[in-house]
């Protein structure tokens, strides 16, 4: 089985129908506050249920949502079908799209589902693309020091923030004798430090730095911005780029 098997079954790895919403409001107001402008042509790659496509549909030109679950893929379509500027579609299609038909293109947890090869490949996809002044956001990438027990503490942390701690820590239980603990176990996940993704980044042709902050939750993971380079040498780009915080919605009550 891969990770594409894996999410394309029924799987659950939230701990509440509160973790999950305000999982995907958090990723889409962190996507919503870092657009170039509202006719940003936006590429959501392994977007998961995007539960909140609509707030990111109504900051931009266009959104495409791409999972590679076709499980996943028939329930976006039947959550999104009201959004006239929405597109879902699969990995394969991204790959035929045309050249810079992007603005924005977030990967937001999904490199650590990759093989490097697959990364490597996915790269360069990307870089085709994006717009030659786009940006593509890696978000929530796993360094190589950061395993479950630093997850489960960012995790009873947010929870104890958005009023679920009690069912966070039953979820982390659960998550301990899950399909997806074994998966993890029996496939792995790519972990890199930041040295390393910039490096393999550079290789494909594309100039990033490391964001201050992580798409998301957790503050131990990472998140890097890049940019194509237009020329064989790469382009000086900020030491550390800082994602704008856009998240009052954050705080309303369950």
């Amino acid at each position: 089985m891969t990770w594409r098997d894996f999410w394309n079954g029924e799987t659950t790895i939230y701990v509440s129908e509160r973790h999950r919403e305000i999982h995907y409001r958090r990723i889409a107001q962190d996507i919503v506050s870092i657009l170039p402008d509202e006719d940003c042509r936006i590429l959501d790659f392994g977007c998961g249920e995007a539960l909140s496509a609509g707030l990111v549909a109504a900051s931009c030109r266009s959104l495409v949502l791409c999972d590679a679950a076709e499980t996943v893929r028939n329930k976006i379509r039947g959550r999104t079908r009201g959004l006239a500027n929405t597109r879902v579609v699969s990995p394969e299609a991204v790959e035929a799209m045309p050249d810079g038909s992007f603005d924005l293109i977030v990967a937001n947890s999904v490199i650590q589902y990759l093989s490097r090869s697959e990364l490597e490949a996915w790269l360069r996809t990307w870089r085709r693309v994006l717009s030659p002044a786009g940006r593509l956001v890696l978000g929530d990438i796993v360094p190589r020091r950061v395993g479950p027990l630093v997850d489960a503490a960012a995790l009873l942390k947010f929870s104890a923030e958005h009023g679920f701690l009690m069912a966070a820590a039953g979820g982390l239980v659960r998550t301990a004798l899950s399909d997806y603990r074994r998966k993890r176990a029996q496939l792995g996940l790519l972990q890199l430090d930041e040295a390393e993704i910039i490096a393999i980044a550079q290789s494909q042709g594309l100039a990033a730095s490391r964001s201050v902050q992580n798409l998301g939750h957790n503050p131990r993971r990472l998140t890097i911005i890049a940019q194509r380079m237009p020329h064989a040498a790469p382009e000086p780009m900020p030491v550390r780029e800082r994602l704008p915080q856009a998240y009052n919605l954050m705080h309303s009550t369950a």
